[in-house]
């Protein structure tokens, strides 16, 4: 189950330094957040993807949940893919987040996908997220399983 919302704004990319920005090896960039931490500052997101077990409600941009309960897996795997499928396109032309509550495990599960998308074996996206977005990402063994398997 997902929810999509909102028109889209003019496109442009993440500044690569920014906070949580992570470079997959085609160039695109993608920023990975935790929810209860401030927004970053700088512009915001064209488009978000949400991981959450329920929806998070409007944002000041367009956006699209992926029912994903916290230390657990989606929901709807279908649904999760084609969402990771969304966010890789769409993050080469727009600033696309990625986001769970905590920016770690769902989140870094997601980008560990994205970078599957983007060419990087999946038995080497845990470790290419951990080494380019955050150390701690991919946090429960099923994360690390559904990376693995993806595909």
């Amino acid at each position: 189950m997902s929810a999509v919302s909102g028109p889209a704004e003019p496109a442009t990319t993440w500044d690569p330094s920014a906070p949580g920005v992570l470079r997959l090896p085609s160039g695109r960039l993608v920023r990975g957040r935790g929810l209860r931490r401030p927004l970053p500052q700088g512009p915001q997101p064209a488009f978000g993807f949400y991981l959450l077990g329920r929806d998070p409600g409007p944002m000041p941009w367009p956006r699209r949940w992926v029912r994903w309960p916290d230390f657990r897996l989606p929901t709807d795997r279908a649904d999760a893919a084609e969402a990771f499928r969304q966010a890789w396109e769409r993050c080469a032309v727009e600033r696309v987040e990625v986001a769970c509550a905590g920016g770690k495990g769902r989140t870094g599960t997601a980008l560990a996908c994205l970078a599957i998308l983007d060419g990087v074996p999946p038995g080497e996206a845990v470790a290419y997220v951990r080494a380019h977005y955050q150390a701690h990402a991919v946090e429960t063994p099923w994360q690390r399983r559904f990376v693995a398997r993806y595909r």
